[in-house]
C-alpha cells in the first residue's frame, strides 16, 4: 500500500530538512515519493501503477504520496513545479527526481538502477 505523508511524517520517514542541510535519508528501506494533486489527470493514471509496485516490492521499498495542495511547504522544499514528480530515495547516496507519469517498465528500471532493489 502506498502511504500519504504529511510534513510531520515526511520529516521522520524520509528527510528532516529542518535539522539537516545535507541530504540524510531517514527511511529504513529505499523509497519512492510521488508528489501529486487530486485534480491532475496524469497523477490519477500513475496511482494504480504505484499501488501495483507497492504490492510487487512489498517489504523491499516504501512508496509514499504527497498531496502538493495540502503540503505546499514540502512541494516548495523540493521545488516541485510540475506534477506528477517523483523523488527516488536510495538507502545510501543522493536522491533523484523524475518528472511526469513514468510507465511501469521505466519505474521498474529506476527501482533496479537507482534504488538498487530487485523484485
Amino acid at each position: 500500500m502506498t502511504e500519504n505523508l504529511t510534513k510531520e511524517s515526511f520529516l521522520k520517514k524520509v528527510f528532516n530538512f529542518e535539522d539537516n542541510k545535507e541530504w540524510k535519508f531517514e527511511g529504513e528501506k529505499p523509497a519512492i515519493i510521488d508528489f501529486y494533486a487530486d485534480w491532475c489527470g496524469p497523477c490519477k493514471s500513475l496511482a494504480p501503477v504505484l499501488e501495483q509496485l507497492s504490492e510487487e516490492y512489498a517489504g523491499k521499498i516504501d512508496i509514499y504520496k504527497i498531496d502538493t495542495e495540502a503540503e505546499q511547504e514540502l512541494a516548495a522544499a523540493f521545488a516541485i513545479r510540475s506534477i506528477p514528480s517523483m523523488l527516488f530515495c536510495p538507502s545510501e547516496g543522493a536522491p533523484q527526481m523524475a518528472n511526469g507519469a513514468l510507465p511501469k517498465a521505466e519505474l521498474e528500471r529506476v527501482i533496479l538502477e537507482v534504488l538498487n532493489v530487485e523484485k
